[in-house]
């Protein structure tokens, strides 16, 4: 029988892991059987750089935090080696990094996940990891905004440009009999 102090450690794991899967909007668990230090190394370090927590777990301590947690569907893959990437602030980048890895690597597979506080299947995970970064989806939305206002101060350039608004419309007022001309010649 364990002592009590290495129950109190593990007691004090199962609440960390526990308050890491309720305060976290997305997460991952991993299995990462057979990849040598370099590329975990790698690894690890694209996922901190992108804010993901991502940690060796033991099974049992983890199912226990998913009962605390409310993810008890992840608990039929815990098994084997297993790892959990969690993040507070960016919904794919989790997954994101840790699918393109295991495309690579034939040992490293994602088992299962959750997303804010649901346990998803494997096709949102898919669907999570095809998505860009934050900073791309916030530039494309940026630049939806700023089409129309770029559109709207070209034209203004070309009336500058055309010698101001009257020169302008006499311009199209002289151009319209010609096109109405050719118009009627297609005819």
């Amino acid at each position: 029988m364990p002592s009590q102090s290495v129950l109190e450690q593990k007691k004090a794991i199962v609440a960390e892991l526990s308050e890491r899967l309720k305060n976290s909007i997305t997460g991952l668990v991993v299995s990462y059987e057979g990849i040598n230090t370099e590329d975990d190394t790698k690894l690890r370090k694209e996922l901190r750089e992108n804010d993901v927590k991502y940690t060796v777990v033991k099974n049992t301590l983890l199912a226990r935090a998913c009962d605390e947690a409310g993810l008890e569907d992840i608990k039929p893959v815990l098994e084997g080696t297993t790892a959990l990437a969690t993040s507070d602030s960016e919904y794919a980048a989790a997954a994101r990094i840790l699918c393109n890895y295991a495309k690579d690597h034939d040992n490293f597979k994602v088992k299962s996940g959750y997303l804010d506080g649901a346990v998803v299947d494997m096709d949102t995970i898919t669907a999570l990891s095809k998505l860009p970064t934050r900073d791309v989806l916030l530039a494309n939305v940026l630049g939806a905004f700023q089409a129309p206002i770029s559109a709207f101060a070209r034209v203004m350039q070309a009336v500058v440009d055309e010698g101001g608004f009257e020169e302008c419309l006499a311009k199209k007022a002289a151009e319209a009999p010609a096109e109405e001309a050719a118009a009627e010649a297609a005819e």
